[in-house]
């Protein structure tokens, strides 16, 4: 398995190092999401997490530094990128060019439950102290069709002291997925924890820039204006 090798190379926390934020990137790699997708998706938070408003807002907390992972969710989940710890442009780009690598690894049908359960271990089970611990869970759908149910999980992770933020990803050129209050889903099933909102893609040319948006906002501690996105503690 050859595209393992150059992870090597990520930059790796030493034990017990603190940062600002631990941040989970779940994202969508459901029977909705084709292979282009998987790639659109990874190059929007690569083209995110390498943007100079990002940037700044990671050197601009307490600690000048988060610590993230990427991790694509189905009816199993796979980390693509493991946890890496980002303070500056050049371990940025390192993490970017890191997701564009391995292959697809989750398939299936939605189990955001046991995503967001997933998110929760893998916060857990680093070797990371973050000042905050955030779930960033985006997806084109609110069905759950296997594991444990959204309401069960989300509330084991809120009770571990860990927040979760959502991106919908609309599809109006497309009326048979994510229509009909996707938004109003995410906000009332999944979101929460202090400070929890939602940020919306509203289609594929949307996609980068509200990823880029959503990651400023975690890493500051911010929430959007109530006309952007939709707030809940």
């Amino acid at each position: 398995m050859r595209w393992l090798i150059p992870l090597l190379f990520l930059p790796l926390p030493a034990l017990a190092e603190e940062v600002d934020v631990e941040l989970v990137l779940l994202a969508d790699a459901s029977g909705s999401i084709d292979q282009s997708e998987i790639l659109f998706q990874r190059q929007g938070y690569a083209s995110a997490i390498t943007h100079p408003d990002v940037v700044y807002a990671i050197q601009s907390t307490l600690t000048g530094s988060i610590a993230v992972t990427y991790v694509e969710w189905a009816a199993n989940q796979a980390v693509v990128v493991d946890w890496a710890v980002i303070d500056g442009q050049r371990a940025a780009e390192a993490f970017a060019a890191h997701l564009l690598v391995p292959p697809r690894l989750a398939t299936g049908r939605n189990a955001i439950g046991a995503a967001l359960l997933e998110g929760k271990r893998l916060i857990e089970g680093n070797e990371i102290v973050g000042l905050r611990r955030v779930i960033d869970f985006s997806g084109d759908s609110a069905n759950n069709w296997s594991g444990p149910s959204i309401a069960e999980a989300r509330a084991e992770v809120l009770a571990a002291g860990i927040t979760i933020n959502a991106l919908p990803i609309l599809r109006p050129d497309d009326p048979g997925r994510a229509q009909g209050g996707l938004e109003a889903a995410y906000a009332d099933q999944i979101i929460g924890g202090p400070g929890a909102f939602v940020v919306t893609a509203n289609d594929r040319a949307s996609f980068a820039a509200a990823v880029r948006r959503k990651l400023v906002l975690e890493i500051a501690g911010d929430q959007p204006p109530l006309s952007l996105a939709t707030a809940r503690n």
